[in-house]
């Protein structure tokens, strides 16, 4: 059977920058995480770099906290890349964030990133899994060694996610969210409007046996939350700063 791959350059991806921040503040105080510099860069090009590579040509910025530094470095252009933006006037979550900014999420699937973490994951495959499947919603899953900051994702042999763990108490290996995901529009109307709602708690766990699927990678990955994190990204990036 011929394998499909799916056309980016027809998606939207929509990439979740609004967040305040608190735990990186003692290092970048003055920006948003996705603006914090990595080899004299902001975070948020390598993301859109990671875009660009896997064929998109639009990218819809949900955006909040100090939001407007993020439109005038970047403006309405990155490469060939078209951006635009989805301002929230209070912290809505991660879910919140995207139901806002649903008029200009015209594609199906659209694609979703956190705006403060990095997996170095081929989209490719992962959006020709996702076609493969016909699932409404597929989770980017990667495998760490501490999964206590993360908690993990638990999966049935086809890959359908049957349950969200909860965070650890000890140090387990186990498969958690990347943070990158592939949508139905049809999951971001049904978020309710003009509320603080998180995908990681309040959707997810309420679509599990409801076609909610979870992709394997053993990409690496990375998450800039923490100041401990942040020093780590000066390696981890050192062969991307070019």
């Amino acid at each position: 059977m011929i394998k499909r791959d799916i056309d980016f350059s027809k998606i939207t991806a929509a990439i979740l920058a609004g967040g305040l921040g608190t735990r990186l503040r003692t290092v970048v105080a003055d920006r948003p995480k996705v603006m914090a510099e990595i080899h004299g860069r902001p975070f948020l090009r390598y993301l859109l770099d990671q875009l660009l590579s896997a064929g998109f040509r639009s990218a819809m910025l949900c955006t909040g906290y100090l939001g407007e530094q993020i439109a005038d470095v970047f403006g309405n252009q990155y490469k060939d890349l078209q951006l635009s933006y989805s301002l929230e006037s209070r912290p809505l979550g991660t879910a919140g964030a995207l139901r806002l900014a649903l008029p200009q999420l015209v594609s199906n699937p659209v694609l979703v990133m956190n705006g403060d973490s990095y997996c170095h994951a081929n989209l490719r495959a992962f959006g020709r899994w996702y076609l493969e499947r016909s699932d409404q919603a597929a989770i980017l899953l990667t495998q760490v060694a501490d999964s206590r900051r993360y908690g993990s994702v638990k999966l049935a042999d086809d890959g359908t996610v049957i349950e969200f763990g909860e965070k650890l108490a000890e140090q387990r290996s186990s498969w958690i969210n990347a943070g990158v995901y592939l949508l139905n529009p049809a999951i971001i109307s049904s978020i309710p409007v003009d509320r603080s709602v998180s995908l990681e708690y309040d959707v997810f766990p309420g679509l599990v046996g409801q076609g909610l699927s979870g992709y394997r990678s053993d990409s690496l990955f990375l998450d800039i939350g923490t100041p401990d994190d942040f020093k780590k990204a000066q390696e981890f990036f050192a062969p991307l700063a070019l």
